[in-house]
């Protein structure tokens, strides 16, 4: 009986110092997590940075807006509106058959409005 106490505290002493020498798996999970953790927020920083040079380009886009509509309108609305104009119809009747907006129509027709005044 007496051996079989000392076997166990000897079992026991080696394990102990197994256990010394073996790697920490939480110590090598946490700072896999803390790793991620930074990256997740490098990422973060990086698409907001983006995401306000984005906004500040609409921004400034939001000024140069008439110009950018204007080119956007097929050449044949272009010309059924000016058509319309000179036929005599309203500014407001011209938006509506063509589905632009009465400002629209008055930046497509500002050159031959000053052509007739």
């Amino acid at each position: 009986m007496d051996g079989l106490i000392i076997g166990l505290a000897a079992a026991a002493a080696v394990f102990f110092f197994l256990s010394l020498f073996q790697k920490d798996r939480y110590k090598q999970l946490s700072k896999e997590m803390e790793e991620l953790s930074m990256q997740q927020l490098q990422e973060n920083y990086q698409l907001k940075q983006k995401i306000k040079i984005l906004e500040e380009e609409l921004f400034l886009d939001n000024s140069l807006e008439v110009n950018t509509e204007q080119t956007n309108i097929s050449a044949i609305i272009k010309n059924q509106v000016i058509a319309l104009y000179y036929q005599g119809v309203s500014i407001d009747a011209i938006a509506k058959q063509s589905s632009l907006s009465t400002k629209q129509v008055q930046q497509l027709l500002k050159p031959y409005m000053n052509q007739e005044g």
